[in-house]
């Protein structure tokens, strides 16, 4: 394990940063990553995105971590420093087996605190699929830019071919034709994506088809999820339609779930200019959450 001790903006305790690695339920190496203050009162589980990693949260935890928030991410199954094959899955399920597995292990170190999820795109359709199918024991779940209709985002012939090639090449590596400056008005946060060798552009046909059809799975089970939620969209995503969260939203019965849009942000709300802003927004639907 990995660590370094950096101080907390905002706060007199320090931050520990460590880097260390868990088992997946088939026997599979996953990285992951942690930002610990000294006496946490909270604990959040950080599920990143397609083709991305737990890396480029580091910003987001340091906030939270220096409100006194224990933070915790994984790469997932064929991400970053993870293995497996790249941005691949033979079944959606397995990233539900990886988020219940690290779910476990993180309420293993932190039992004494509420946990809480925070994922985004594909990790926010892993993150609702968990909420809805596996009924985890969690305090709350904030989901920014879910991928809910992935097949909205691609032309039709795209889905159908995906649909078609993965039953003979399910390891087919697809590009995945995701508009860069899509992801944030700030060109740094695009100059850096770019840049990332740990950032995948490509998808497998089974990860495409996987995720459309989890996503269509999830349509009318917004009241299965008994947790509270927050879904935040940016208006100007061009890669996960907001009217697919709008949708979700209107479905959720759980007890303070609530729905944020912001009509100026595009898809990654937690790299935008105005970031700040968003995490606040987060921070004080936990603390409201929380009580």
């Amino acid at each position: 394990m990995a660590a370094e001790i950096a101080r907390g903006e905002g706060t007199a305790s320090a931050l520990r940063r460590s880097e260390s690695s868990f088992a997946a339920p088939d026997g599979l190496t996953l990285f992951r990553r942690s930002w610990l203050p000294d006496e946490p009162r909270r604990t959040l589980l950080v599920v990143h995105g397609f083709g991305e990693h737990s890396g480029r949260y580091d910003e987001l935890a340091a906030w939270f971590a220096a409100r006194g928030c224990a933070v915790h991410a994984y790469d997932q199954r064929g991400h970053g420093r993870s293995g497996g094959p790249r941005t691949h899955v033979d079944r959606f399920e397995q990233f539900l087996d990886d988020l219940a597995a690290f779910h476990a292990l993180v309420r293993d170190e932190h039992p004494a605190t509420p946990i809480l999820l925070v994922a985004h795109s594909m990790g926010g359709l892993i993150g609702l699929a968990y909420l809805a199918l596996r009924k985890p024991v969690l305090s709350g779940a904030v989901i920014s830019g879910p991928a809910l209709a992935p097949d909205r985002a691609v032309p039709r012939a795209k889905v159908v071919l995906a649909h078609l090639l993965r039953r003979v090449a399910p390891r087919l590596a697809m590009k995945a034709g995701l508009d860069v400056d899509g992801l944030s008005r700030d060109p740094e946060v695009v100059r850096r994506y770019l840049a990332d060798p740990l950032v995948i552009r490509t998808m497998t046909t089974s990860l495409a088809a996987e995720m459309m059809g989890t996503a269509a799975a999830l349509r009318g089970r917004a009241p299965q999820i008994t947790t509270p939620v927050l879904l935040m969209h940016g208006a100007q995503d061009p890669l996960c339609p907001v009217a697919a969260s709008e949708e979700f939203a209107a479905g959720l019965t759980s007890a303070g779930s609530a729905f944020r849009s912001y009509p100026t942000l595009r898809h990654e709300i937690f790299n935008e200019p105005d970031r700040e802003a968003v995490y606040a927004d987060a921070w004080r639907w936990i603390e409201e959450t929380l009580g």
